[in-house]
């Protein structure tokens, strides 16, 4: 086979172009591109309607180049003398083949080779193909790659180029070439185009494609498209079918292919191009075609949001004078080349030739690489040649803009993709550095391809200064298109958020979403909106349907349907985030009596609304790189910490996906952290702020407190923090002061004068004795003694002390527990002594308590200070475990006084208030759930309790089975009903804690303890009898069934009982600090809203409620759970909680720092840094060097001068000796501090046992 170089940009690349024949003789027969004809039928190659489609558009659209003479037939229409020379070789009588001339005897006709085509190779690969005429246009062919071949339309081209024969790709630079071609073909998905054959360049960018396919984590498909010429393909005949292959099946024989090329089986597309002509004589076939389709695709706009066009770039391995002509024609054109120095011939010598000034580039020089890096071939180089080579190189060079040579050590592993897209980015602002235009593109192009890298070091720079308002279509791009790293950038460099999102943006962002469950729901209430009609579930087949059609969808999604959504998942808790205009105007109305707020303050409000929203929507398409950039935008970012956590939750929830409810939960769980993070960090500063950033009522979130969104999302953890349970514990003690002892408190609600000593402290007490003792230590301004003062609180009054005593939910609690023992003493002293045919007066009162208990718990069905409404309310109160038992213990209560007020029923009556009074005695549980020592252990027993209602199912079948069993064989036909239940299961559960039966043992057998015949209601029935009056059951089976069913059910499963004990404390026993903690704010929320007197004094509390009721018709919420602040407290508090997250943030980057990986992480940039100008100095010295030899050599060319240069060449060699030595010298200290960097990190690791890796320094890209 002859040498042939890919050349892909250049019109005069090899060989003579074809004459184009006109297509008038199967123009009627063609059709419009856009046009799909009916289906035809079925092939044995065709089977799908698909493979149907895509037969009948090529076999319409698409032709071949066939060589042969015309004849004329009976009907004298001009036809072929032979149809197919590769398949028929019949020729016409006296027929010469190599008579005839190629250009007038080739015509074109509808193409017989294309399908899909599998090669024999060690894992499976199919690949589509076609056989395309030379004169096929370029929009035919885009055409059929876009829209008949489904690829998606690419970003960018790599043409790659280079050698194909006696090609050799060393192993670090294969290794770098494979890893870097890939990596850019995926960031940016572009199609890679080469010859497609099997051999030199083609084929290493085929095993790269391989390497990519075979890695699983990899799971974009790489697209790699090969033009190669027909006629030079080897064992094309099994690719001919004029009805199309699916498949067809290709051997790769590159033993016995002689001089014509395989097909490589690692493309996943071929385009075979054909200009009539067979053999070596088909080489250079496909260069104009393949030149025309990537100028066609560089002319296209991949997306409708991006007006840039594709973009396209060379990348040069090796190769001879055909590449270089490709080179020179491609910089001709502007288009960028990549030279991997170290591939070989043609590229080392342009990679050597690019360290030179053009004026130093002379014949010689590049005679002298050529012969260094071509070897044997140079040989074969004529003069003339060399000459040309040096022209086209001195063209090449002279535009370094478009040259980037990439330089690879033999350590690196891989940043060919960073020199690609430098060099397009460095070619793109070179052709357009004047105006605003080409930087708007040139950002635009990097964040595309996502190279922030590269858009901070030559976007970002003092040449140009961005305003906002131009950033704000890059932001919009960045979010789309998923740029987390562009939008920090972006933030960085000057955008303002509360600008950005103004107006429809924040719509606009909505109707972008990612595909993800949120945005599935949105469809869903919009098809909901339409159709009238609901439906309960989020099924798979509904979700199917709704992304069918999602694109519409999407254009009528609209900030009311988003705020529906989001209210769901926050709770109906809150308000709408979008509210109306009215609600939106009413709520600006209110803030100030006059109606308006300060320019200022409404500019703090919109900036954390945009905060807020950029926040919401990352948070609910699950993007953890967007949101965290979003939160580190938000003020109050406690808040916005514990509402994601609630959403993410909420969607982890409802999510019908395998794998994302977990990546919910984890970033849910982020969330939880960073809020505790920051509040940890705001009460270390100050209790008192961090306490009122609980209870502050945020507008932002629809208007609830960080209290209550973390008690809604069951974040555990912050409600755990010392802060939270410190604001509880307040709450518990009311104006009571915390530090009082509770022996003090219960004898004050017994003799309540006390309070007016100093028996008792109260909150208030405390206050003012600091205040004294701080007057004391601080000398005070008269002004800061004014302003002190008024915010001083005042003592409280005899009155005031006594309400503060009896209305703390500490003593009402206290209070309620007494009562609660009296009630269950007086209950059981009526059922054990006073309980008479009618009713005596200590009944009456039984009675009369019970009532007031009855109000209580209708008050508490009832109230509703958040507004929920009847149904929600219910919901809540029917989930508590306590209110369950309630309702049974009343239920039962009134059941069993009904029976008990009857003649007849008197006695069940009783039977069921004594089994009323172990309900009651059940609830008594409740009270310990403030105990900080009982309340876990409450905790334990409830999850015990669950535990043993499996194991009691489980042991109930080997109870059954047993009791059946001997039931059966010992006793024949009883019919007694309570006989049957205490031998087929009482009797077998004694049995396993110890009551060992009887009657399975002939020894133990009484004849008078039993009844023949079962006629006795006292006695159980006596087994089969024989003669000797004894029974006749074997007697062995029986033992045997009792000993198996003792292993089982006393040793194996009471031992598994008491194995799932253990592993339930240990599990619980580490959490039920923070659980109780956790339950704990429930029984403070019911006791601070719960009325002060006792039952059943409390009946008069219930009367005072209702009259109110019906008068004022409003209920008071909770102040001490939601307070509002002013606009300047709001501000003054939210910018403190700000900078509380700036400390926060600044401690775990710190600490992270001064961590070992940290370190190590430190360590290893430092090197890359020292190793980089370690290479640059390098390189440095070998220019040097370089020059000193061509010094060397020239001075030998005159003889006459020798005297004249000699002083001069001295002085020169001198100092540039002296620069050797001082690079010498650098680089000596620089290879000392990678050293010692080096050693550092290997100590660092072995110090934690972990084996050092070998740090990689990055490649040098120019």
């Amino acid at each position: 086979m002859s040498e042939c170089d890919i050349s892909t940009m250049s019109d005069a690349q090899g060989g003579t172009k074809k004459n184009r024949r006109n297509k008038e003789k199967y123009k009627d027969e063609s059709m419009p591109l856009n046009v799909t004809p009916g289906l035809p039928a079925t092939s044995s190659c065709s089977s799908s309607v698909s493979n149907q489609q895509i037969s009948t558009w090529i076999k319409n659209n698409i032709t071949k180049k066939e060589s042969c003479p015309l004849k004329k037939d009976a009907s004298n229409k001009e036809v072929c003398c032979y149809e197919n020379s590769e398949v028929d070789s019949s020729q016409p009588e006296g027929f010469n083949k190599h008579n005839y001339n190629e250009d007038e005897d080739v015509h074109e006709v509808p193409t017989d080779a294309f399908g899909d085509i599998c090669f024999d190779i060690s894992w499976p690969k199919s690949s589509k193909y076609v056989r395309v005429s030379t004169d096929t246009k370029p929009e035919v062919l885009y055409e059929l790659l876009t829209k008949q071949w489904k690829l998606p339309p690419p970003n960018l081209v790599i043409s790659v180029t280079g050698g194909a024969s006696n090609f050799y790709l060393k192993s670090h630079l294969k290794k770098t070439f494979h890893r870097g071609l890939i990596k850019v073909a995926q960031t940016t998905g572009a199609w890679i185009i080469t010859g497609g054959t099997h051999v030199g360049v083609m084929k290493h960018v085929g095993q790269a494609v391989r390497d990519c396919a075979l890695d699983n984590s990899m799971q974009q498909k790489i697209v790699a498209i090969g033009v190669a010429p027909w006629g030079a393909i080897h064992n094309r005949d099994t690719l001919v079918n004029k009805e199309g292959c699916f498949p067809a099946h290709y051997v790769i024989d590159t033993q016995g292919q002689g001089d014509l090329a395989c097909l490589d089986g690692n493309h996943s597309h071929l385009l075979l191009v054909d200009d009539g002509t067979r053999d070596t004589k088909a080489y250079g076939a496909e260069i104009q075609l393949r030149t025309e389709l990537e100028q066609y695709i560089s002319d296209q706009t991949p997306t409708e949001v991006t007006d840039i066009k594709t973009q396209v770039v060379c990348v040069v391995l090796d190769g001879g004078g055909g590449t270089l002509k490709t080179i020179c024609s491609a910089i001709e054109k502007g288009t960028p080349c990549v030279i991997l120095q170290g591939s070989g011939r043609i590229a080392d010598v342009i990679a050597h030739a690019s360290g030179f000034p053009v004026s130093e580039i002379t014949t010689a020089r590049i005679k002298e690489l050529t012969e260094k890096f071509f070897g044997e071939e140079y040989k074969n180089i004529k003069d003339d040649q060399i000459e040309n080579w040096k022209n086209m190189i001195h063209k090449i060079v002279e535009k370094s803009d478009l040259l980037t040579i990439f330089r690879a050590r033999k350590d690196d592993q891989g940043f060919l993709d960073v020199a690609i897209l430098d060099a397009l980015l460095k070619a793109f602002k070179t052709a357009n550095s004047q105006d605003n235009m080409s930087w708007e593109k040139h950002l635009e192009l990097a964040i595309t391809w996502n190279r922030v890298d590269s858009a901070e070091t030559k976007i970002f720079t003092e040449e140009r200064m961005w305003k906002s308002n131009e950033l704000h279509k890059f932001m919009h791009l960045a979010l789309v298109n998923q740029k987390p790293d562009f939008v920090s950038l972006l933030l960085e460099n000057g955008v303002c958020l509360e600008d950005f999102l103004k107006g429809e943006m924040i719509c606009d962002l909505y109707k972008a979403l990612p595909n993800c469950s949120f945005l599935y729901k949105l469809v869903k209430k919009i098809k909901i909106g339409k159709n009238r009609s609901k439906s309960k579930k989020w099924t798979s087949s509904s979700m199917k349907k709704a992304l069918e059609d999602l694109d519409e969808a999407k254009k009528e999604i609209s900030l009311t349907h988003v705020s529906v959504e989001v209210h769901h998942l926050l709770g109906i808790f809150t308000k709408p985030i979008y509210p109306s205009s009215k609600d939106e105007q009413h709520i600006r109305i209110e803030d100030r009596p006059d109606g308006h707020k300060a320019e200022d303050q409404m500019e703090n409000e919109d900036k954390n609304n945009a905060a807020r929203d950029l926040f919401l929507w990352a948070v609910v398409q699950n993007n953890k790189e967007l949101s965290i950039i979003a939160w580190d935008q938000c003020r109050d970012c406690i808040s916005a910490a514990l509402a994601a956590s609630k959403i993410l939750k909420k969607m982890a929830e409802e999510s019908i996906d395998a794998d994302e409810p977990q990546e919910m939960l984890a970033l849910a769980k982020y969330f939880e952290d960073r809020a505790i993070g920051v509040f940890s960090e705001c009460y270390k500063n100050d209790e008192e702020r961090a306490q009122k950033l609980l209870v502050r009522n945020s507008r932002l979130w629809g208007n609830t407190t960080c209290l209550r969104l973390a008690l809604e999302a069951d974040n555990k953890k912050f409600v755990a923090e010392l802060g939270f349970q410190d604001l509880l514990t307040q709450i518990w003690c009311g104006e009571l002061s915390v530090h009082n002892p509770v022996w003090r408190v219960l004898i004050c609600m017994i003799f309540f004068p006390l309070i007016y000593t100093k028996f008792l402290a109260f909150r208030c007490d405390e206050v003012l004795q600091r205040e004294i003792e701080l007057r004391e230590e601080i000398e005070m301004t008269v002004e800061e003694e004014i302003k002190s003062s008024e915010q001083n609180m005042k003592p409280l009054n005899c009155w005031s002390r006594l309400i503060g005593l009896y209305s703390a939910p500490q003593v009402k609690f206290y209070g309620s527990i007494i009562s609660y023992f009296a009630f269950l003493f007086l209950f059981a002293y009526v059922l054990m002594v006073d309980f008479q045919s009618t009713p005596s007066i200590v009944e009456l009162v039984l009675y009369i308590w019970l009532f007031t208990l009855v109000s209580e718990e209708i008050r508490q069905l009832f109230y509703d200070p958040d507004h929920f409404g009847f149904r929600e309310k219910a919901k809540v109160y029917i989930q508590e475990l306590w209110n369950i038992l309630d309702v049974i213990s009343i239920v039962l209560f009134c059941l069993g006084l009904a029976f008990r007020l009857t003649t007849k029923l008197f006695y069940p009556g009783k039977i069921i208030l004594c089994i009323d009074f172990v309900v009651f005695c059940l609830r008594l549980m409740a009270i310990f759930t403030i105990n900080r020592t009982l309340g876990p252990k409450i905790i334990i027993v409830r999850k015990m309790m669950r535990d043993m209602f499996f194991f009691m199912f489980l042991l109930s079948i080997w109870v059954v089975a047993y009791g059946v069993a001997k039931q059966g064989i010992l006793i024949h036909n009883d019919n007694r009903l309570d006989w049957i239940m205490r031998g087929a299961v009482y009797e077998p559960y004694l049995i396993i804690f110890g009551n060992f039966p009887d009657n399975i043992d002939n020894a133990k057998f009484d004849i008078n303890s039993c009844s023949m015949n079962g006629g006795d209601p006292l006695k159980p029935k006596c087994p089969v009898l024989n003669d000797d009056q004894m029974p006749v059951f074997p007697e062995w089976l029986t033992i045997v069934m009792l000993c198996v069913y003792l292993l089982f059910a006393n040793i194996l499963l009471l031992n598994l009982l008491i194995a799932i004990f253990n592993y339930t404390f240990e599990e619980v026993h580490d959490n039920t600090d923070s659980i109780w903690k956790f339950q704990r704010y429930q029984l403070i929320k019911e006791y601070y809203s719960h009325p002060a007197a006792p039952p059943p004094f409390i009946i008069f509390s219930h009367l005072y409620f209702f009259i109110k009721m019906m008068l004022c018709g409003a209920q008071t919420s909770n102040t001490e759970f939601k307070e509002e602040f002013g606009s300047e407290k709001e501000e003054e508090l939210l910018s403190w909680e700000a900078l509380m997250r700036d400390r926060y943030m600044l401690s775990e980057w710190r600490a992270k720092s001064r961590s070992m990986e940290g370190r190590i992480q430190d360590s290893s940039q430092k090197v890359t840094t020292l190793t980089e100008r370690l290479e640059k100095l390098e390189e440095q010295s070998n220019k040097v060097l370089e020059r000193m030899e061509d010094i060397k050599k020239s001075q030998g060319d005159s003889e006459k001068e020798t005297v004249r240069v000699a002083t001069l060449n001295e002085q020169q060699k001198t100092e540039e000796k002296t620069q050797l030595r001082e690079l010498l010298n650098r680089m000596a200290d620089l290879e000392g501090q990678v050293t010692n960097a080096l050693q550092r990190i290997e100590d660092s690791l072995k110090s934690l046992n972990v084996p050092a890796k070998e740090t990689q320094p990055q490649s040098t890209v120019e």
